[in-house]
């Protein structure tokens, strides 16, 4: 190690001399839960069949046109039982601050969240089913249609993380900070379908892109201890969701969700 002599029989550490020992960067781990609310969207179902024999699902490329959605947080289940503390809208962040003043790092971002579209609303159908053309308004009853991604929507982003700081207390243990985060991603939801009177509730499946921005507050406890608290707006196109099971039928729409979001955690 290297020494900037101050005195005889003082000596101190030169952070800044060749071969000095360098600080490393440090992680968080942050749980939570969210609240959702969905833009309408357009949602497009196809399925062309097995042109050799007759299709039990059935042939047909329909839109519903600006349906209204909303989100299923289902918080009672963390008070009727604690093992099911992974059945609400939660979220999970575990993040890594690569330079030494810990304000710019790279996160791993999923929400669970969950998108049900609303039973019994007026929307416009158009398109082809069982050889027959339409383009009318329809009530969605749910025992003939119905569509939802409730195990969930379920946001992936790789964000870059940065933070501000806005207060410090003097012993320096205590922060108070502004974040924010931007990122890509996939959506990995479990959609669950009926479609002329016959439900399906699939498989996890990677159904598409997304991207997020986020933005709140965070605030740092005995230098460990998190508390955040942020508000998120995400973009994502479900191109290819599983309807009657692989290989029979798909369903597409693109997604605009704003999300609050409250997680604990530690930061090590």
């Amino acid at each position: 190690m290297c020494f900037v002599t101050q005195s005889f029989w003082a000596q101190k550490p030169c952070d800044t001399c060749p071969g000095a020992k360098k600080k490393k960067g440090s992680f968080y781990l942050l749980w939570g839960y969210n609240r959702d609310w969905y833009a309408k969207s357009t949602i497009h179902f196809r399925n062309d069949g097995d042109p050799n024999k007759q299709d039990q699902y059935g042939v047909y490329d329909f839109k519903i046109h600006d349906a209204k959605a909303k989100d299923r947080p289902d918080f009672r289940s963390i008070i009727t039982s604690t093992k099911d503390f992974t059945v609400p809208q939660f979220s999970f962040r575990i993040g890594y601050y690569f330079n030494d003043k810990k304000d710019q790092g790279i996160e791993i971002n999923y929400d669970h969240s969950k998108y049900v579209v609303t039973n019994y609303q007026k929307v416009r159908m158009s398109g082809t089913a069982f050889g027959q053309a339409f383009d009318k308004d329809t009530i969605l009853d749910p025992k003939y249609i119905h569509f939802e991604h409730t195990d969930g929507a379920n946001f992936a982003l790789v964000n870059y993380m940065r933070k501000w700081s806005l207060w410090n207390s003097k012993n320096g243990k205590h922060t108070m900070e502004v974040v924010g985060k931007a990122g890509l991603g996939f959506v990995y939801p479990r959609t669950d379908v009926t479609i002329f009177g016959n439900r399906v509730n699939n498989n996890w499946h990677v159904a598409g892109v997304c991207t997020g921005l986020e933005t709140g507050f965070r605030g740092v406890f005995w230098k460990h201890f998190t508390v955040e608290f942020t508000g998120k707006g995400v973009a994502a196109n479900y191109a290819k969701c599983l309807v009657q099971g692989k290989g029979h039928g798909k369903a597409s729409h693109n997604m605009l969700c704003a999300e609050a979001i409250f997680c604990l955690g530690y930061t090590f």
